[in-house]
């Protein structure tokens, strides 16, 4: 799998000296994904450069740019390491504790009396407590981003990162929770020991067939918003991909022909929310018969991966596997959607030589899109639970959202997750 590895460069402050270390990594077969100027001292400048690195590929490359006349490498850069060197976030208090009354208000002896209110009225917890605006992050890490079971603590960052765009993007805690435990039935209880301090719970994370009992129990037994957002985030951002897709290309999306590869958490999500859509034909293949009964139970057609990539006119692929879709299956005119992280299935920009009207990969049609502006908008209405008018609420946002030829907005633009908790909010009243 591809996994940043950032280069440190320094170069020869010339014409043309930069430009020979890009080439060096170019003849590699590497893609830069980012490019900085650390610092320029005395007619040389250090560079950072991040490339896009599989355990494959060629280190030799790093002797060939040293070897350059007007080039060093000094050695690879712990950025990553450091932004995440104590953790992603901390608990901050929502008012001064600057003097000893406020601290008798805040707690003992003058906590007491809120806390005799809420046993007297448990729904004024939602408005003298964090209740309101604070949701569970919850895990046990069997299915993390592309790196598959690796267990809850590994998984953490991935929670805390959660957490961070939660407080940046809408200003709602997320507090991770791990646990240490497989079996559904033990989530499902451990779940609902520790919800009553949470307005919402996010389920991530959890690998399938598991993660369906595991949501559909809790939603069942909670009067509060739960959602396993590798399958409905993935979805709603999908729907809103495949919207403006389809328009732009003069397609009707409920007549089109939709494949789906890979059935686990993202792919039956995205294949129920379809179906709740109103596409008419989805087709679907994967290699495990429970996912294929699943799909038939939603309305899909089981087929093979060959079959479906001849009728489909939509493609979306959810498998994890690096490479699974041979450029020469791609029709002309298909909508390719290769979703898997790190690395999709087929690479945008070979789809689209090979005659895709448009293509995109996980790093753009990302949940983050989505998931803030849900559980806000969620929590504001007081939400008993995610209803797909909420979810298809999000989407068709999301999708209105985007400007140019891109097929979603901007992920980081806040006025963008502002108009999401607005309709999410307004499907819940309607």
């Amino acid at each position: 799998m591809k996994i940043p590895e950032i280069l440190v460069i320094e170069t020869v402050h010339q014409p043309g000296s930069l430009a020979r270390v890009l080439q060096v990594i170019a003849d590699a077969g590497l893609t830069i994904e980012h490019l900085t100027a650390l610092r320029r001292d005395q007619g040389r400048t250090v560079w950072e450069i991040t490339l896009e690195m599989d355990e494959e590929a060629d280190r030799s490359l790093y002797e060939r740019i040293g070897a350059l006349p007007t080039a060093r490498f000094l050695g690879k850069s712990d950025r990553v390491f450091n932004r995440h060197r104590g953790g992603k976030i901390h608990t901050v208090p929502s008012l001064a504790i600057s003097s000893r009354q406020v601290l008798r208000d805040v707690y003992t002896p003058g906590v007491a009396r809120v806390c005799l209110a809420i046993q007297k009225d448990p729904a004024a917890a939602r408005e003298f407590t964090a209740l309101g605006h604070t949701v569970a992050i919850v895990t046990n890490g069997t299915a993390v981003l592309g790196l598959g079971d690796i267990g809850a603590l590994a998984g953490l960052p991935v929670m805390e990162g959660k957490a961070a765009l939660f407080a940046e993007l809408v200003g709602i805690n997320g507090v991770p929770i791990l646990l240490k435990e497989r079996r559904p039935e033990r989530v499902i209880e451990s779940v609902l020991a520790i919800e009553a301090g949470f307005g919402a719970i996010q389920l991530e994370d959890f690998a399938a067939p598991e993660c369906f009992a595991i949501e559909s129990e809790l939603r069942r037994r909670l009067a509060k918003p739960v959602l396993h957002d590798d399958q409905h985030g993935t979805a709603v951002v999908a729907l809103a991909a495949l919207l403006n897709a389809a328009q732009r290309s003069g397609h009707d999306l409920r007549a089109s022909t939709v494949g789906q590869i890979g059935l686990g958490a993202a792919g039956s999500g995205i294949v129920r929310l379809l179906r709740a859509y109103g596409v008419a034909h989805v087709l679907g293949t994967d290699r495990n018969p429970e996912a294929l009964a699943r799909l038939e139970g939603y309305g899909g057609e089981p087929t093979t991966l060959a079959a479906l990539m001849q009728r489909a006119d939509v493609v979306i692929a959810t498998t994890g596997v690096k490479g699974l879709i041979a450029p020469e299956s791609v029709r002309r005119g298909q909508v390719i959607l290769a979703l898997s992280n790190p690395d999709p299935e087929i690479e945008p920009l070979v789809a689209r030589e090979r005659g895709a009207a448009f293509a995109a990969d996980g790093k753009g049609i990302n949940n983050l899109l989505a998931y803030p502006g849900l559980f806000r908008g969620a929590l504001e209405a007081n939400a008993a639970h995610f209803s797909d008018a909420m979810l298809m609420a999000a989407a068709h946002t999301i999708a209105a959202s985007a400007r140019g030829d891109e097929l979603v907005p901007d992920p980081l633009d806040k006025t963008l997750h502002e108009q999401v908790t607005a309709a999410v909010r307004a499907a819940v009243a309607a």
